[in-house]
């Protein structure tokens, strides 16, 4: 893994070489990733691997066109190579008017340390040690007949970037994670259900007995699941589960999105879009978060952002491009691949936590819908329609009562926030992150 100067030399070098090729301005990007996973099933070693990988890309503006394009060789005569090629790309694609580096006021001045590197390498031994701690504890909960396995893994990925524009910096990030899924029951009685965890430092990833236990508790709990009849009803969504109402809504307030007119809440900025006790965050600077980032795939800084301040919706994720399109100033939001352009993304993205436990925020349902899985695709994020096979617990008089699945849960985002309620049991384990929360009025279709 680098840690000196030379990726940024070498990017230095690509930029230069594009300049020389014909190329007005040109970005580089330079990513080195190391790997390894172990599973095992069953107490018995099943897989080991260990993967090394490097990429580098190259954009380059020739006066509105742009193109991109990545390479795994690194060799001299194959980064010219892609440098002619990426040239000869730009000048064959239609203009784009709102394309263009960041001007060097723009850029990242200072580059802070965020503590995403965790700087020991796990062996293969320990690796498979936590593995099969985890899948153990799973396979010794009563009731658990069988094993997908227990798995453990470790990565970290450099990411290193220089631009025409004097902008040059790099970033180390690192992981770890740690899973188990166990099936209970026979027949047509069978379930499956796992539990994981991530962290980017190993102090910070929870016991894998823990995790293991966690899984096999949760597979017991759907034996014996039902269907239920038709009904409107409050849904609670499990905090595995509630982060994909935040994902919507960073993919309905992407900068492309609304620059295309094909979002949802397109026409709903300062508008009123949750209750006002809801907030919603984007933060890049998060010290050791899963998404955070000293500067963004252009090279700005971004910023810690309200995305959502006392209900109302205050911007959207936009990079260079989009915020030109819209009569705006870029978010610091970029993100990209190493042969792509710059799109938005969030960074750090969470729903505050409310005041409510999750038990008091079910406490007065009556008859309602506890999602702990969600299936499919189905949300359109022009109308915000909504629409997903679940499964979970049936909820009576504010209880657990019992399993439910092969049910769909339907409704539309715009009517599903204005009735969004959280709890106080936020944690961070994905980057973007949800405490349990509850909806009102969703239509829950069983039998």
């Amino acid at each position: 893994m680098p840690t000196d100067s030379a990726p940024l030399d070498r990017l230095a070098d690509l930029v230069a070489l594009a300049r020389r090729k014909g190329a007005d301005g040109a970005d580089a990007i330079y990513v080195h990733s190391v790997g390894m996973a172990q599973s095992v099933r069953l107490g018995k070693p099943e897989r080991c691997e260990r993967e090394e990988s490097q990429d580098i890309g190259l954009r380059v503006l020739i006066g509105r066109r742009q193109a991109a394009a990545s390479s795994a060789d690194m060799s001299a005569p194959a980064l010219e190579a892609l440098a002619e090629r990426v040239v000869a790309m730009a000048k064959a694609v239609p203009e784009d008017p709102y394309i263009g580096l960041a001007e060097p006021e723009q850029l990242a001045r200072e580059i802070p340390d965020l503590d995403l590197e965790d700087s020991s390498e796990p062996t293969v031994d320990e690796l498979s040690a936590r593995a099969l701690a985890c899948e153990e504890a799973a396979r010794a909960v009563p009731g658990i007949a069988n094993s997908e396995g227990g798995d453990a893994s470790w990565n970290r990925s450099a990411f290193a970037m220089a631009a025409s524009n004097g902008f040059a910096a790099a970033f180390v990030r690192s992981g770890h994670g740690v899973s188990a899924a166990v099936i209970a029951g026979s027949g047509d009685g069978m379930e499956r259900d796992y539990d994981y965890d991530s962290a980017l430092h190993l102090e910070d990833l929870r016991d894998p007995a823990e995790v293991g236990r966690r899984a096999g508790e949760r597979t017991v709990k759907r034996l014996k699941a039902r269907k239920v009849e038709t009904a409107k009803v409050p849904v609670v969504y499990d905090p595995r589960v509630s982060g994909s109402l935040v994902r919507h809504l960073a993919g309905a307030i992407d900068g492309g999105a609304i620059a295309r007119g094909t979002s949802f809440l397109k026409n709903k900025m300062g508008e009123a879009l949750f209750p006002e006790t809801v907030t919603v965050v984007d933060d890049p600077f998060r010290t050791r978060g899963r998404r955070s980032r000293p500067f963004d795939g252009e090279g700005l800084a971004g910023s810690r952002r309200e995305m959502i301040r006392a209900g109302c919706l205050t911007g959207w994720f936009l990079d260079l491009g989009s915020a030109r399109q819209l009569g705006l100033e870029s978010s610091g939001s970029a993100s990209r691949g190493t042969g792509s352009a710059p799109s938005p993304s969030p960074a750090n993205l969470y729903l505050e936590p409310g005041s409510l436990s999750p038990a008091a925020l079910m406490a007065d349902i009556e008859e309602g819908f506890y999602v702990t899985e969600t299936m499919g695709q189905g949300v359109n994020g022009v109308t915000g329609d909504y629409s997903l096979g679940a499964a979970g617990f049936w909820i009576e008089k504010g209880q657990l009562a019992y399993p439910v699945t092969g049910v769909t849960i339907a409704g539309n985002l715009l009517d599903m926030y204005r009735t969004l309620t959280a709890a106080d049991d936020l944690q961070f384990r994905t980057g973007i992150d949800a405490p349990t929360l509850r909806v009102e009025g969703l239509t829950v279709a069983g039998m």
